[in-house]
């Protein structure tokens, strides 16, 4: 049996309720994932921008479940590239996904199901369980962003351009998302003992 992740304690037990409830969910993290994407750092020698998309990527994993985070993050894309403007920078268009960042995006997909997953064993609710699950979500957002980045620079330089200039800001970021998720597992240790 999956273990209940931090949405699903405060899930309404209503059918019809929980609906809306798991709809509102993903909207308000969709929202998370663009306002991440606001806060961006361009930097001059590559297409890649730092911002905090990754974080709030992440989050949406551990905080409703494979299902519910992959699917934020896939509206998030869609909206972006229906023209909203919540790509970094306040920019929108299907050519965000088609240039040089799309894998990036991609890989949030895969990311905030793979981290979802892992936080419905239970992972998360240890610290070095959620250090590892941020790492392995947080590895999985490069895998197809470098594949595709490496398609428009040149794979001889996608790690340069796009992995190595923000192996720092990551670290920093995956140390704020382990102080979430170690505050969230001691808020909810209650109500995690009370569902069990």
């Amino acid at each position: 049996m999956a273990s209940p992740v931090y949405a699903d304690l405060v899930r309404p037990a209503r059918p019809a309720v929980a609906r809306v409830f798991d709809g509102a969910l993903v909207a308000g993290f969709s929202l998370v994932i663009a306002l991440g994407a606001q806060i961006a750092i361009p930097l001059p020698f590559t297409p890649v921008p730092v911002t905090l998309q990754t974080l709030a990527v992440l989050l949406a994993g551990c905080t409703l479940g494979k299902g519910r985070g992959a699917l934020a993050v896939i509206v998030y894309i869609v909206e972006g590239c229906a023209g909203l403007p919540v790509f970094s920078g306040g920019t929108g268009g299907i050519v965000h996904l088609l240039g040089p960042t799309g894998g990036y995006l991609v890989g949030f997909v895969a990311a905030a199901y793979l981290v979802g997953l892992l936080a419905e064993t239970g992972l998360t609710v240890k610290w070095l369980g959620s250090v590892l699950t941020l790492l392995a979500g947080n590895l999985v957002v490069y895998i197809p962003g470098l594949i595709w980045l490496g398609f428009y620079v040149g794979y001889d330089h996608a790690l340069a351009l796009g992995f190595f200039p923000f192996v720092i800001g990551d670290g920093l970021k995956l140390i704020v998302g382990w102080g979430i998720l170690t505050g969230a597992a001691l808020v909810t240790a209650k109500a995690r003992t009370r569902r069990s």
